[in-house]
């Protein structure tokens, strides 16, 4: 056979931002072989006939550092088209890791990214302790590629011990000791570094991120560890003092540039979004990342295409009752009898009287932000929905289940609680907590399309009861490039979102060979029903070790997503195919030298 694989009759998007062309692609031995007629025999052919073709997703921001050691499947990004997830990022992962600090780790990750702690303790295995050994641990075959950063908190506690977590600066010995870390992981083929100083971000005992208050000397020290590499990224997630003032902006921001500037020439991403609490500070983000660049840095942003969004419900981590008293005394129950309990008339009415009890502060990884919230839930409810069967992301404040209460003359809270019961009490309420002050996407379209924005944050497998993101690419596809410009918005062309999550992403992090259909590439393809593609209520399962549950989100309309000419998912579901495997970024040039 002169192929392993054709694709044959689709519209091909080659991942450049060129318009769709008809061609047929050939495949062998995991590479693009030819474009245009094909003729030849195949041992399989798909017929796209219909449909568009891209290249196979790249997904610049997920947290699989746990999971990806014991599930070779990787969902939900394999079911949105992502052929290449990059892990580690915000400064959370399990590695360097001596076994006493295993625990501190899963703590650390259970509070910043909401993963069930028990679930990681059933299902790390900690056959490592360096990086390199953590790679080698990891680096079995899955459905779909990965690439993993060096992350800070773990690299911070390895070095320093029980002083990374009491928020004592480095010494110099502390550093010169991480930058050889750094530069080992690197050189084992760690795609970059990635650091987290987020106010919101705690351990599941309520302490600050190891990272969160590093010093500049030691973020610079770090970051030289990059300098002579012939690839590697920084990354850094940041809330630049979002509560204290103008000039806490500027200096933490000089912090971050300064960290930028230590990698040399290498490229650097910051997570943008709109903050309702600071609705103009994603500008001033702009605006220094592009004094940045007009120095000679390679910074960039990394944006979401859709609010950033808390899923509600009395199955996730959070709902508007946890705090009541009333309900605190049935939250161990299970679901069905949480549910009768609450429709009982008695239990509502007592609750409703009720404030409910503090949830942040010490020993707890709830941020004060949540206490605050609820303290204002009249002016919330106006931004709560219900995505509904088809669901919808960009809804107007006169949807909002806020408005709904005010229709039928009851209160927002006795509005939430009966919508929390529906669908015997799995019904989820969307709460776009950033990217959606002004209830439309309008900056959202301005983020994406600033020439120096990258599409990320999705955290697939991360805030697994809380947040759905995952499904990011599918969305971009299926609203951006056609279902918005119905409704009388601006949209984006298809050629371009496409752009934005291939090609645009395999450059920055240094992968030329994906993200581009062309031939001697990589046969990472997405054969997509265009008409037909669109997203499924996110839904909760509960399969990770230990009974853990997390939330996961359908996607109808990918005919095959194909990983290494392999088929990894067809019409839909996962086959059992595992081509993907660890990408050791910079081994080709390291076995040269």
């Amino acid at each position: 056979m002169e192929y392993d694989l054709k694709i044959v009759g689709g519209t091909l998007y080659d991942g450049l931002g060129n318009a769709g062309v008809l061609a047929d692609i050939g495949v062998k031995d995991g590479i693009i072989t030819s474009i245009g007629t094909c003729a030849g025999d195949a041992v399989e052919t798909i017929d796209a006939s219909g449909h568009i073709v891209t290249p196979g997703f790249v997904d610049l921001h997920t947290h699989y550092d746990g999971q990806v050691s014991w599930d070779d499947a990787l969902q939900p990004s394999v079911n949105h088209g992502v052929t290449t997830a990059i892990m580690g990022s915000c400064g959370v992962g399990f590695a360097p890791a001596r076994p006493d600090d295993h625990d501190k780790l899963i703590r650390l990750m259970e509070g910043v990214e909401d993963i069930p702690g028990i679930a990681l303790a059933e299902g790390l295995k900690w056959n490592w302790e360096s990086f390199p050994e953590y790679m080698d641990a990891i680096d079995f075959p899955h459905a779909i590629d990965f690439a993993v950063q060096v992350v800070h908190d773990p690299l911070r506690v390895y070095v320093m011990g029980d002083r990374a977590v009491f928020n004592e600066a480095a010494t110099d010995d502390d550093i010169i000791e991480m930058q050889r870390l750094t530069r080992e992981a690197m050189q084992a083929g760690a795609v970059g570094f990635s650091t987290g100083r987020s106010d919101v971000h705690r351990s599941a005992d309520g302490d600050w991120t190891p990272a969160s208050e590093a010093t500049v000397e030691e973020l610079t020290g770090i970051a030289a560890a990059l300098i002579g590499l012939d690839h590697g990224i920084l990354q850094a997630v940041n809330d630049f003092n979002i509560d204290h003032g103008a000039d806490a902006f500027d200096q933490e921001f000089d912090i971050v540039e300064a960290f930028a500037k230590a990698g040399g020439d290498k490229p650097f991403s910051l997570s943008l979004m709109q903050r309702d609490f600071a609705p103009d500070q994603w500008k001033r983000i702009i605006d220094r990342v592009e004094k940045a660049e007009a120095k000679g840095l390679d910074m960039r942003m990394q944006v979401a295409p859709r609010g950033i969004g808390i899923i509600n419900g009395l199955q996730c981590t959070f709902h508007p009752f946890i705090g009541h008293p009333s309900y605190k005394k049935i939250a161990h129950l299970p679901l069905d009898e949480r549910v009768s309990a609450m429709r009982d008339p008695a239990f509502k009415a007592q609750l409703l009287t009720e404030k409910p009890d503090k949830l942040a502060g010490d020993g707890t990884p709830i941020p004060p932000i949540t206490d605050q919230l609820l303290a204002m839930i009249d002016q919330i409810a106006m931004k709560l929905f219900i995505l509904g069967d088809e669901p919808d992301y960009e809804q107007p404040m006169e949807r909002s289940i806020g408005a709904a209460a005010m229709a039928e003359g009851v209160s927002a809270i006795s509005k939430i609680y009966d919508v929390l019961l529906l669908d015997a009490g799995r019904q989820f309420i969307y709460f776009p907590i950033y990217n959606y002050t002004e209830f439309t996407y309008d900056n959202v379209l301005t983020m994406m399309e600033h020439p120096l924005a990258l599409m990320g944050l999705s955290d697939g497998g991360a805030h697994v009861g809380t947040i759905c993101d995952g499904s990011f690419p599918t969305y971009m596809i299926c609203y951006w490039a056609r279902d918005r410009a119905k409704t009388g918005r601006d949209g984006m062309p298809l050629e371009a979102a496409v752009k934005k999550l291939t090609s645009d992403i395999a450059n920055y992090v240094g992968m030329q060979d994906r993200g581009v259909l062309e031939v001697g590439r990589r046969a990472d393809i997405n054969v997509i029903d265009f008409d037909g593609l669109h997203l499924k209520p996110p839904r909760m399962v509960v399969d990770l070790p230990a009974g853990g549950q997390r939330l996961l989100q359908d996607a109808v309309g990918y005919i095959a997503t194909i990983v290494a000419g392999e088929i990894v998912i067809k019409d839909g579901e996962l086959t059992d195919a595992r081509p993907g495997r660890l990408v050791r970024m910079g081994q080709t040039a390291l076995a040269a030298e």
